[in-house]
């Protein structure tokens, strides 16, 4: 049985199919652009289109497919909400992919597609006893999806794993999802970026911010990157309080610095109800830019 799954990007939509029947291997992999700027019916039609040249490709068309989106289905009106590619947000869009389609969708955010694949496919796979994964996003934007024995955990609003709207640093800066101080305003790549030209009037890229930390010359990188493991260890550590998962796979070009595995888990000691314990395994991710699109498939 053949697995196909779309991973809806802002710039580039995914397809991939996957062989239940072997170990899940990947038959194929295609992508186009999402030109989003064109509107949403465009989008719609750029996801047809991919759809029709991979069943041309390998010969057969899918039955029923799974979506990682931007953002997620309201479930009490199947309305897109809460997307950074916002001319999704208030469509019907399972129901206009099943129209177009003539086929079963099954929608879930890319942040949950992420935790999915990884539970299943990648990190997930040395800790098959793991009961909870939890999938973390680190980059542009913070984000979580939750797994729960190998199933996604949605929640009652749509919004199970949403770690980076939780207010993180009371009274910081205003977020877009109206709140101050959340966890995307604190710990995301434009959020320390932004810390850093604030305390030294220079825009650096965090890469560089990251390369003067470590050439121990620039007091203003010092201090950012301290904020990252302070804040960071307090978030995580509120994951633990409250799921106490079997694994965390954290994702997304912040979750890239190699610091949060070393004294960034040296600070959630600080703040986990465990007397300062902590033996979770939290790990980079081994599938790389391919999780979303797998987990999608994976639906």
């Amino acid at each position: 049985m053949k697995l196909w799954g779309i991973d809806l990007g802002g710039t580039k939509i995914e397809c991939a199919v996957l062989d239940s029947e072997n170990d899940l291997a990947v038959v194929i992999r295609k992508r186009l652009p999402t030109e989003s700027d064109k509107g949403y019916e465009h989008i719609l039609s750029q996801i047809k289109k991919l759809i029709d040249l991979v069943a041309e490709e390998i010969g057969e068309r899918p039955t029923k497919i799974g979506f990682a989106t931007p953002g997620v289905s309201e479930p009490d009106t199947n309305l897109m909400k809460n997307s950074n590619t916002t001319c999704l947000n208030g469509k019907p869009m399972q129901k206009d992919l099943e129209d177009i389609l003539g086929i079963p969708v099954k929608l879930a955010n890319d942040a949950n597609s992420f935790a999915l694949a990884e539970a299943l496919m990648g990190a997930g796979r040395d800790y098959p006893d793991a009961e909870v994964v939890f999938g973390v996003i680190m980059g542009t934007g913070v984000g979580g999806g939750l797994v729960v024995n190998k199933k996604i955990i949605g929640g009652h609003h749509g919004i199970g794993g949403e770690w980076g709207h939780n207010i993180l640093e009371e009274n910081g800066q205003p977020c877009y999802c109206g709140k101050k101080g959340c966890v995307e305003q604190v710990i995301s790549g434009p959020a320390l970026e932004r810390f850093y030209f604030q305390q030294s009037g220079e825009k650096l890229s965090l890469k560089t911010i990251l390369e003067k930390y470590q050439a121990g010359t620039d007091v203003h990188a010092a201090a950012t990157i301290d904020r990252l493991l302070e804040y960071y260890g307090r978030a995580i550590s509120t994951l633990i309080n409250v799921l106490d998962p079997g694994l965390i796979v954290i994702g997304g070009g912040v979750g890239n610095i190699d610091l949060l595995y070393t004294e960034g888990y040296e600070r959630i000691k600080k703040y986990i109800f465990n007397n300062g314990v902590i033996t979770t395994p939290i790990l980079k991710p081994n599938l790389g830019d391919s999780a979303g699109v797998f987990g999608a498939a994976l639906l």
